[in-house]
């Protein structure tokens, strides 16, 4: 009843512009309490609700990179893929290697229908991750939608040699040698 409560009351001080008051007079184990709402509202699948809680976490504390990470993933889960990349590229600008943020950039800017973009995170990935068949899949779709058919089917068949159970029907399905 008490985390009811209190995610109430946080939807609604967000919404009322006394947020601030909160983020302003909180102490660190509060951040951590936040964080934790935030887990587990996105394990719940309540993602707006997720974003309410890692967005107090990230006013508190800018650099908490988990933060930004778990709500980029429900702005994209949410299909908001300008915050999402938002988000993902906080994360990337204080650390350059993070695979996970990279990947999950490049596959909202290919829902952006930003291409090269996500083409260029792919390849950000098997740079930091030579046996990353994830990105070589995603990179493969985001190559096909720039019309790069033959270099989608050399990223599929690379994706399917790593073992990844999907690149044999797609390798089929798009015409693929």
């Amino acid at each position: 009843m008490r985390t009811v409560a209190l995610s109430l009351l946080v939807f609604i001080l967000s919404t009322t512009g006394t947020a601030q008051y909160l983020t302003e007079n909180t102490n660190p184990n509060e951040v951590t309490t936040w964080y934790e709402e935030g887990e587990r509202a996105y394990r719940a699948g309540d993602h707006a609700m997720a974003v309410v809680w890692y967005t107090r976490v990230i006013d508190r504390d800018p650099g908490h990179l988990n933060a930004h990470l778990q709500r980029g993933f429900c702005h994209s889960l949410m299909k908001d893929h300008v915050k999402a990349v938002a988000d993902f590229s906080a994360v990337i600008a204080s650390k350059d290697d993070h695979i996970w943020a990279y990947t999950s950039r490049g596959s909202s800017y290919s829902k952006l229908g930003e291409h090269d973009l996500a083409i260029a995170d792919f390849n950000k990935v098997l740079t930091l991750d030579p046996k990353n068949e994830e990105a070589y899949n995603n990179r493969g779709w985001a190559r096909k939608a720039t019309g790069d058919q033959a270099g989608a089917c050399k990223d599929w068949n690379t994706s399917k040699r790593m073992g990844n159970a999907e690149a044999k029907i797609i390798l089929t399905n798009n015409r693929c040698k």
